[in-house]
């Protein structure tokens, strides 16, 4: 398994844009699964389960790594998936999406860490916005590590997206003065 696979064809962000993909691939992050235990996590028939995971297999996120039991075994072939792909309605359909899902998950994060949220929706509105800005101002140089073939750990993408976000920093100064605002740390 890779650490980090780049994303750089429409069609297979497209393959991504079904729910019940993306939860089988949140899933197989936990560890490598059969249909069987797909199906009864996400409460879908097999057939259903067994359509989307070859979908993704196709599109090059999941693949056959063994047996278990008379059942195959799938896993995820990257840990973590960057997508870079050009514009193109489902792409960013996606991208929405994501971004949507994550800013939820962030807020209910702080919850659980006892950060307050005064106002969840400004909160999650000027988050969003920061993270489409840094998305869309990274997006050349994630491109040139995407042609370059440089292999990445999830660490290095880490520490790569933070420095991308910290060369953004002053440019999104404002907003995250009103997000301090917004929470009580």
């Amino acid at each position: 398994m890779k650490e980090v696979m780049i994303i750089t064809e429409p069609e297979k962000v497209k393959a991504l844009s079904d729910e019940t993909r993306f939860k089988i691939l949140q899933l197989l992050r936990q560890r490598p699964m059969t249909i069987g235990e797909l199906s009864i996590l996400l409460g879908k028939d097999r057939t259903t389960i067994y359509r989307h995971v070859k979908a993704l297999e196709k599109a090059g996120f999941v693949e056959e790594v063994g047996t278990e039991g008379n059942e195959k075994l799938y896993a995820r072939t990257a840990r973590l998936f960057l997508i870079k792909a050009e514009p193109h309605e489902s792409v960013e359909n996606f991208r929405r999406t994501y971004i949507e899902a994550e800013v939820e998950r962030l807020i209910e994060i702080l919850d659980e860490v006892g950060i307050k949220v005064k106002d969840r929706e400004k909160v999650k509105e000027l988050v969003k916005e920061i993270l489409d800005e840094i998305e869309i101002k990274s997006q050349p140089f994630i491109e040139r590590i995407s042609k370059s073939n440089v292999e990445l750990t999830e660490i290095e993408l880490f520490h790569l997206l933070n420095f991308l976000a910290f060369l953004q920093s002053c440019e999104l100064y404002e907003k995250a003065r009103k997000i301090r605002e917004l929470i009580e740390l």
